[in-house]
């Protein structure tokens, strides 16, 4: 390639370009380099700018040339090259002064080169003119590809987002020189995502295109490319994956998983006790599937409450049941979520009900006595056998057991199947006039099933006994005592209570 000299030094040197770049300037004027490199004149010294592209994989690729205006060509001149790179980056040709950069070059590691030049009288030995500074820039060529910062990407928006709601922002970066050309200018764009998302060209901002729910699909995959050039052909790219969640929102209410549970009770069974489980399903989670289960008729006889771990409604006897009264109860049950904000109220109109029936177990119950207990009077003296009273107690089961009757411990009186007391003794109120019995009744088709009561026996007086004199008497009278006078009182004292 032949070389152009562009402009002599003050003091002899020249830099030479290959033509293409050559401009002639003044010894006075500033002059810009049609590759951004400048040439001004400043003190009888020329500072001076060579342009490199970086990443060539020429050998010995040629930069420029330096050529001193004294040199009349008689080979006796020796040029020099100093500063940081020369010898081992940059080397010259100490006879012509041609400047070759010998190693590939890279403007993201380094972009800017300051280095010397001295010419030397291979006679003499001496320098011909003083030192003279320049610089070789390391040009950009797009060798770089856009990198995304801060991966992994991972973002979270509620589901049922309007169109255009703000998911996140990517950020790609290009180690190209941004002021040169379009090699740092990037376009972002969408790979993967559609329609759910869309990006902003420049921004790298995502957003929603589509509401969506997170009951069909929780996550999504979304690609984004990163194009330099701004994406005409040619350019880099780089990409990112961007994994989006969708945050739940309450927007389902829950359904009862049966229209009809069945459940048995006990009528053995006390207050409190659970009579069994009913579910409702909601497609929510966390804080938006918890619920509330309610009986709808205000019953009396049951009640429901929610097990918050499991969300399983557990229907409770609230009063005890008979089955004799009454052997099964129809009751409907309520649902419905336990927070709902105001403008989801949409979804939660109506609340979803179930029937249960709950079913009375019959249980083989004791006996029971028509009193809770029995009092009884007879007179004292009545002979051996004398009927004192009757009691009675019925099997409050179905089936109406017969009843057996017993007493404990009594040497008085006894009791036959019906229920009859008889005497088995005389009486004698002077002796007791009170016995406290317990009558038992067993049922014969099960012996284990008993009850007692008790009874009360009052014995009452007859007129059985003469007056007795309380002790003897010896009785004195003056004989001089008034007719009408009384000399003694006497007293006497009867079983029977008279006088």
């Amino acid at each position: 390639m032949d070389y152009c000299l562009l402009l002599p030094f003050t003091l002899g040197i020249s830099l030479l370009w290959p033509c293409f770049m050559a401009t002639e300037i003044s010894q006075t004027e500033e002059v810009k380099h049609p590759v951004d490199s400048h040439l001004r004149v400043k003190r009888g010294w020329m500072w001076n700018q060579f342009f490199v592209p970086e990443e060539m994989n020429k050998t010995n690729y040629h930069i420029g040339q330096l050529r001193s205006d004294l040199d009349n060509g008689n080979n006796s001149f020796q040029y020099k090259l100093l500063g940081a790179g020369a010898g081992s980056i940059f080397v010259i040709d100490e006879r012509t002064g041609d400047i070759f950069a010998v190693q590939k070059l890279d403007r993201e590691e380094r972009s800017l080169y300051t280095l010397r030049a001295q010419v030397i009288d291979g006679t003499t030995g001496r320098a011909v003119e003083p030192e003279s500074e320049f610089v070789i820039r390391v040009s950009d060529i797009n060798d770089n590809e856009p990198k995304f910062l801060d991966e992994p990407y991972e973002a979270i928006v509620p589901e049922m987002s309007p169109e255009g709601t703000l998911v996140i922002q990517v950020t790609a970066n290009d180690a190209d020189d941004p002021s040169s050309g379009n090699n740092a200018r990037l376009l972002y764009s969408l790979l993967q995502g559609q329609p759910y998302f869309s990006i902003e060209p420049t921004t790298g901002i995502i957003r929603t295109s589509s509401k969506m729910d997170r009951e069909l699909q929780d996550e999504y995959w979304v690609i984004i490319q990163a194009k330099d050039m701004l994406g005409q052909p040619g350019g880099l790219s780089g990409t990112t994956s961007v994994l989006i969640k969708l945050s739940d929102v309450n927007d389902n209410k829950p359904i009862f998983k049966e229209s009809f549970y069945r459940l048995t009770v006990s009528e053995a069974a006390p207050t409190g006790t659970s009579i069994g489980k009913i579910m409702a399903y909601d497609n929510d989670i966390g804080e938006n599937a918890e619920m509330d289960y309610s009986i709808e008729d205000d019953s009396q006889t049951f009640d429901i409450i929610t097990n918050n771990e499991t969300q399983e409604g557990i229907v409770i006897l609230k009063k005890k049941v008979d089955f004799e009264h009454q052997n099964d109860y129809r009751i409907r049950a309520n649902v419905k979520n336990r927070h709902v904000d105001k403008q989801l109220l949409k979804y939660h109109v109506e609340a979803s009900s179930t029937l249960i029936k709950v079913q009375v177990e019959d249980e083989d119950e004791p006996p029971v006595f028509l009193l809770p207990y029995y009092l009884f009077e007879v007179f004292e003296g009545r002979p051996h056998g004398s009927f004192v009273g009757t009691v009675s107690a019925t099997d409050p089961d179905q089936r109406s057991s017969p009843i057996s009757y017993s007493m404990t411990r009594s040497k008085m009186f006894n009791i036959d199947d019906n229920g009859t007391i008889i005497t088995t003794n005389a009486l004698d109120r002077e002796i007791s006039a009170w016995y406290n019995l317990s009558i038992t009744a067993t049922e014969k088709y099960n012996v284990q099933q008993i009850s007692a009561v008790p009874v009360y026996v009052q014995v009452l007086n007859i007129n059985d006994h003469a007056p007795e004199f309380s002790e003897y008497y010896d009785t004195y009278v003056c004989e001089n005592a008034d007719p009408g006078q009384i000399p003694q009182i006497f007293e006497k004292s009867a079983n029977t209570g008279n006088s």
